[in-house]
């Protein structure tokens, strides 16, 4: 069993930046984020394998988030700039012995409670 713990989230103004970071309680092939806005599913932004260390993408963020780990804490971070108040929603991150598409929900076996992102206009 992997623990997640998120923090980072808060209020932050259109253009501004945010730091998301999540520390694992485990290793596992890949860490991911995810977000869910009220009333959507829950949406991929990122993921990073732990060997190899390749990253993937959501288009709408590509070039404006960044997903990095540190392996010496075991954490993976979510460095969010230029957000847009579109980016507002509930961020999850993910961890899991990935087999298939990193940016499906189901391929992860745990998640953290979610840390709350506000973008204001």
């Amino acid at each position: 069993q992997v623990q997640l713990v998120e923090s980072g989230g808060g209020l932050v103004q259109a253009g501004g930046s945010l730091r998301l970071s999540c520390t694992a309680s485990g290793r596992t092939s890949a860490m991911g984020w995810f977000r869910q806005a009220p009333g959507k599913e829950r949406d991929f932004v990122a993921a990073r394998t732990w060997t190899g260390g390749s990253t993937y993408y959501a288009d709408n963020v590509k070039g404006r988030f960044t997903i990095s780990r540190d392996n010496s804490k075991n954490t993976v971070d979510l460095q969010m700039n230029n957000l847009k108040p579109e980016d507002t929603a509930l961020y999850y991150c993910a961890a899991g012995n990935v087999v298939g598409n990193l940016r499906a929900p189901i391929a992860y076996g745990y998640w953290g409670q979610g840390t709350k992102v506000t973008v204001s206009s």
